[in-house]
């Protein structure tokens, strides 16, 4: 049987990737606190008018009803202002210094449990969330011997996907296997870990096939391969997210092992372990609201269109 060939790219695509590529090199050409600075001025400037911000401002009225009017639209703008900066440094992880004095770089808190789980080897699964500089984890985690492939959804132009795959192995050092949402690479994730591998998720979008967790009190679908995965194995479950610090200075927190539940119902010990991250990544949202990504239907209830 002959396999489907893939379509091949449209006019449009090609004219998308130009722009990119051509954006990533102006990025690139100022230098990483510069193209911070311009991402953040660019998005902060245009991302509050544009109607997906009202999806932002729905759900923020949901979460986090003590906020008023202007403290929601202050958590957009902030909000904004991380997205843009992202894309600015995008193209300078690879090159970003590792505990500076000063100026741009990143450095980790709670590195001791990197390295522990280093030395103790076998499968570790990443969680965090879409906070702050989330593009940093992998390489970071990566330079104390723990490269993690991750669950991603691909942009839906091919060209655009290989060109930000590319700079994600740049980062990393290496190349690493990327998982699509679903079933499908559900599977090949265990495949990967069952060989003591390593596995990074970002387990704070809505998924409607998940697990009926809290979220903010509210209901939240949400995802459940970690938990399934992290009983079955008993594998290290290890929280982590970055904060931002300044124009392309980040830190990374890295929190110890979840200690699994073991009620002895593997059912119950998933629901128990997907509630304890939902947990654990609403405190840290709570920290600093804009540092988050507002923009997703993350809850049950009707949202805008």
């Amino acid at each position: 049987m002959n396999e489907k060939k893939a379509p091949l790219p449209t006019r449009q695509m090609h004219v998308e990737a130009i722009f990119v590529r051509a954006l990533l090199a102006i990025f690139r050409r100022i230098g990483p606190v510069r193209a911070s600075n311009l991402g953040g001025w660019l998005c902060r400037t245009v991302g509050p008018r544009l109607p997906v911000s009202r999806i932002a401002d729905a759900n923020l009225r949901m979460a986090m009803p003590e906020l008023d009017g202007g403290m929601r639209r202050a958590v957009i703008r902030e909000m904004w202002d991380n997205i843009g900066r992202n894309a600015g440094e995008f193209p300078h992880l690879s090159t970003l210094p590792h505990n500076p004095v000063d100026g741009p770089g990143w450095d980790v808190v709670g590195e001791e449990y990197l390295h522990a789980q280093a030395a103790r080897g076998g499968p570790t699964i990443f969680v965090s969330g879409h906070i702050g500089n989330w593009e940093m984890l992998p390489p970071a985690v990566a330079r104390y011997g723990l490269p993690f492939s991750s669950f991603y959804r691909a942009p839906n132009n091919p060209l655009v996907d290989r060109i930000l795959c590319d700079l994600r192995d740049q980062a990393m050092g290496q190349p690493v296997p990327l998982f699509a949402k679903g079933a499908r690479g559900a599977r090949s994730a265990l495949a990967h870990i069952l060989k003591g591998r390593h596995l990074g998720m970002l387990v704070d979008q809505k998924m409607n096939d998940g697990v009926p967790a809290r979220f903010f009190g509210l209901p939240a679908m949400t995802a459940g391969a970690m938990a399934a995965m992290a009983i079955k194995l008993r594998c290290p479950v290890i929280p982590g997210y970055v904060e931002r610090l300044g124009p392309a200075r980040l830190r990374i927190h890295v929190h110890p092992p979840i200690d699994l539940p073991d009620a002895g119902q593997r059912s119950q010990d998933q629901m128990d372990l997907t509630q304890m991250v939902n947990d654990w990544i609403e405190s840290t949202i709570r920290q600093k609201p804009g540092s988050w990504l507002w923009l997703h239907r993350r809850w049950n209830r009707q949202m805008p269109r």
